[in-house]
């Protein structure tokens, strides 16, 4: 079975002359479809940076990224948003809610930027999804954290993407709210459907099918079903 994400040394650095910072040094990556890959590594390992590669919301300065059979590297601006539009769904650090939109619109407005009409009912079935279909018409600032980060979850599934990538989604909630975050983004994986996630919690990089370790901008170390005690012994 083909992969659903396939990177070859991937490079991106920022800045220019002697202030630029190289911060993915050619790294190699594969997810397959129903997968589940968590991405870790110490502060500043390029591990976001990677993952906005990844779904082509920035661009690599070298090497290949193929997306659902789409070459990121050559695809124009509005190319490069038709793949993000019918493969990609994406849970921000920042959450980036509107807090003058209630729930139902929250969810509904990615769609709607990307030029689609989401159902009514695809967006309450989201919301279902997550538990927050009685939230409907609540603003972001009348919800707890962990209830916010549940409406970005059911804004990134409204369109069904093949692959679900996450950046520190729970990194923000309590205990409560980070296993609840957490087992819902377990249930997204399917046969159809991967999921890729930056963590810092070894804990919950465990739970991944593979975790990719990344050290000083390059693919250092890959573990299947790892243990959180293995992954802390392999980065020390």
């Amino acid at each position: 079975m083909s992969p659903l994400i396939s990177a070859v040394g991937v490079r991106k650095g920022f800045g220019k002359g002697s202030q630029r910072i190289e911060v993915l040094r050619g790294v190699d990556l594969e997810v397959g479809p129903g997968e589940f890959v968590a991405i870790v590594g110490s502060s500043g390992a390029g591990k976001s940076t990677l993952l906005y590669c990844l779904c082509g919301l920035i661009a690599a300065d070298g090497g290949s990224i193929a997306l659902a059979g789409n070459d990121l590297g050559s695809a124009s601006r509005s190319e490069l948003a038709r793949i993000r539009r019918d493969h990609v769904g994406v849970v921000f650090q920042d959450l980036n809610l509107i807090s003058s939109l209630n729930v139902r619109d929250n969810v509904r407005l990615p769609a709607r930027l990307a030029g689609m009409r989401p159902r009514r009912r695809d967006v309450m079935h989201a919301l279902e999804t997550v538990g927050l279909a009685s939230c409907a018409d609540k603003y972001p600032n009348h919800l707890s954290g962990g209830q916010r980060q549940r409406v970005a979850i059911a804004r990134s599934l409204v369109r069904a993407p093949q692959v679900l990538f996450a950046d520190e989604p729970t990194g923000s909630l309590d205990v409560a709210s980070r296993e609840t975050v957490l087992d819902l983004l377990r249930e997204t994986v399917t046969d159809s459907t991967s999921l890729v996630m930056i963590t810092h919690d070894l804990d919950i990089a465990a739970t991944a099918d593979r975790v990719i370790i990344l050290a000083n901008g390059r693919h250092d170390r890959v573990l299947t079903h790892p243990t959180s005690e293995e992954l802390f012994e392999t980065m020390h």
